[in-house]
């Protein structure tokens, strides 16, 4: 699960900063998924250690009777324009000694690399598989960290346009295991209506298995 909309009044890019907690919108949207989640057979609740993460996954937990659990590896994506405005006009991008960070896209030069955030997040849904097994499990992440690793189970390039990233807020990319392997991407948007317009996105899906049966890891 992708965590929901940040109060974020500077428009900065908070990454791994502490002290962003959910909005009010964001609240209502965490409660909108635990609402969409009950009934569902999970026995395992874990998230990013960030604010958000961790707003976002305690309706979900708490309406489970789980405790939270905390794993590092689900935590957003190291970026080096964290705490910045990013833009061309009015923002980091306006200085010439920052575009450096920008020569290489495919890694990414400008924070984590992609191929790294694949190998925490694939152990943290790992982890969270074990936790839960025969069972589901819900993991609150981030934008980044989620879409790259769909992309890579559904191989997807990782290098894309972040606008076509399908991981709106509040949103679940499911990852359906049987036994140990995962043989099925699921995503579903449960608090679609509360989403400002303008921060929704959508991507074409990849060729990630079908139809199997198993039990998921929620992202």
């Amino acid at each position: 699960m992708r965590h929901g909309e940040v109060h974020n009044p500077e428009g900065v890019l908070y990454g791994r900063k502490p002290g962003y907690h959910l909005s009010d919108l964001g609240r209502r949207m965490a409660d909108r998924v635990a609402e969409h989640l009950e009934g569902r057979d999970i026995t395992h609740v874990v998230a990013s250690p960030l604010e958000r993460a961790q707003e976002t996954a305690t309706p979900v937990a708490k309406a489970h009777g789980l405790d939270l659990a905390t794993d590092a590896r689900l935590i957003e994506a190291g970026n080096v324009f964290e705490g910045k405005t990013f833009g061309v006009g009015d923002g980091a991008l306006r200085r010439p000694e920052n575009w450096r960070h920008l020569r290489n896209p495919f890694r990414p030069s400008w924070g984590e690399p992609y191929l790294e955030q694949v190998v925490r997040m694939r152990a943290a849904i790992e982890t969270a598989k074990d936790a839960a097994r025969g069972h589901e499990a819900v993991c609150v992440s981030h934008q980044l960290p989620i879409w790259i690793l769909r992309s890579f189970v559904e191989h997807r390039r990782l290098w894309h346009d972040p606008r076509r990233r399908q991981c709106t807020l509040a949103s679940l990319t499911s990852f359906t295991f049987l036994g140990d392997r995962i043989v099925s991407v699921g995503y579903t948007e449960p608090a679609r209506d509360l989403v400002p317009e303008h921060l929704r996105g959508g991507a074409k899906r990849g060729r990630g298995g079908k139809g199997a049966q198993g039990r998921s890891a929620g992202a």
